[in-house]
């Protein structure tokens, strides 16, 4: 077997990938990069490899969200922490439904290139290249902007170097605090005038008023004052993954220092391409997603590539199949990882496959189908009792209207009023702490029946 090496990929396929037109810049990008710090640190991703094994048992739950794409020009502190924000108060909710501790992984501080269908689209007659994110091209429908620019890929390490030192400010500065999170997840309970958010808030306060009595307040107990915040990315730009990986030092194998876990998507999950190359020898955690076209056979064999160790914690399977189509699909995945006995972490992305294009013209999710996927796949797992260990989302802490439904009704006249994404329309704060109630009454479900089958 050939050793890994961080450039071996660029001996394989690749797809979904831009091809520069000015190798010298990119060769001086690739140089002054691979001099610059990583972002995230070896210790860090073995950290969240435990705590990922763990919600592969049952004995964590994992939470992985934000934005579909990262963008320059959106780029404030102010939507880094509202984003932050709505996923604490998100892990706050599941964790009184799992009663065990949320790992929050955020999609971003890297976040910034996207697949994309076809590699041109037309308006009005004229074909240009697809954009595809902001550290390739540029958004602006011009033959200029649509040229890969390789100098973008150092505006987006800046930019995720900003947002994690925000985010690790936010996480150990005493924003995280219990009992500040607990007081805006009431604040949305009360606000929507629902019985069962104000049901489970009240729950969530009583337990917090328990803890104070008891002696156990976050004013002088750490562990209830910060909280761990990862990041992930998918892994799809691979001249700036090589450019940020290290080796590291402690166990001499290679990271990717561009984010504490990294993804290979759908589109990219040849065996024998790029994308699954690079991931194979970083010691990061990686997630797959899996789609409609995933075959078991197809599954094992990445598997057996990506995870040969059957490592804990090492690989997350992220599903991704359509509202009414995962008792379809998922049975036959699971049964290809139990035939060979992988240890993997299930997740449910319930955004990717539910997109539609709605009668006002623009490209939607309705709340309804995101919420419908996360039951089937809550439903599936029980019937084949397996571990559905965590949920994936694109969303954003900002009042956007590009998802319809939800308690507040966005419906399709409500999208152009605040329809701000450059790619995938993103669950709003209210719709994404909305799903986080409802993902806690199927862990509270899923809870009480595990209990009931140990009592006999």
């Amino acid at each position: 077997m050939t050793e890994w090496t961080k450039s071996g990929w660029r001996a394989k396929p690749r797809i979904q990938m831009p091809a520069y037109t000015d190798q010298d810049a990119l060769e001086a990008v690739e140089a002054k990069l691979s001099k610059y710090p990583p972002l995230v640190f070896a210790g860090e991703a073995r950290r969240l490899k435990e705590e990922l094994a763990a919600a592969a048992r049952g004995e964590a739950f994992l939470l992985q969200g934000g934005d579909c794409a990262e963008s320059f020009e959106q780029f404030t502190a102010d939507g880094i922490r509202d984003t932050f924000k709505v996923m604490l108060q998100m892990a706050m909710v599941l964790t009184y439904g799992a009663k065990v501790p949320v790992v929050k992984v955020g999609r971003m501080a890297g976040q910034f290139a996207k697949p994309r269908s076809a590699d041109t689209e037309t308006v009005d007659g004229v074909e240009l290249p697809s954009f595809r994110g902001d550290i390739i091209n540029e958004l602006d429908f011009t033959a200029e902007a649509r040229i890969p620019n390789p100098e973008k890929m150092l505006q987006a390490y800046m930019q995720s170097a900003a947002t994690l030192n925000l985010l690790r400010a936010f996480s150990t500065g005493g924003f995280a605090d219990m009992h500040r999170v607990h007081s805006w997840t009431l604040g949305f309970a009360e606000g929507q005038g629902t019985a069962k958010y104000q049901d489970i808030a009240t729950r969530i306060q009583d337990s917090i008023d328990f803890m104070a009595a008891a002696g156990i307040t976050g004013g002088t107990t750490h562990e209830f004052s910060t909280v761990d915040f990862y990041t992930s990315h998918e892994s799809l730009l691979l001249e700036y993954e090589e450019a940020l990986t290290r080796l590291d030092s402690t166990s001499g194998n290679w990271l990717a220092g561009s984010g504490h876990m990294v993804w290979i998507g759908d589109r990219t999950r040849q065996p024998d391409g790029a994308h699954v190359d690079f991931a194979s020898g970083v010691l990061n955690p990686i997630g797959l997603k899996c789609g409609p076209t995933t075959t078991a056979e197809d599954l094992k064999e990445l598997i057996g590539k990506l995870n040969p160790e059957n490592e804990e914690g090492r690989l997350t399977l992220i599903a991704r199949f359509g509202a009414g189509k995962v008792a379809e699909h998922l049975p036959r995945l699971i049964a290809a990882v139990q035939e060979i006995d992988a240890k993997v972490l299930w997740v449910c992305d319930p955004m990717h496959g539910n997109t539609i294009k709605s009668s006002s013209g623009y490209k939607t999710r309705p709340f309804d189908m995101v919420l419908a996927e996360v039951r089937e796949f809550f439903a599936v797992h029980k019937q084949h009792g397996t571990v559905p260990g965590g949920v994936h989302f694109e969303m954003t802490g900002q009042d956007v209207t590009e998802c319809t439904g939800g308690v507040r009704a966005v419906s399709d006249e409500d999208l152009s009023s605040r329809y701000h994404t450059a790619c995938d329309p993103r669950l709003n704060a209210s719709q994404s702490l909305e799903l986080a109630f409802l993902v806690a009454e199927e862990l509270t479900a899923l809870r009480q029946e595990n209990l009931k089958a140990a009592n006999g």
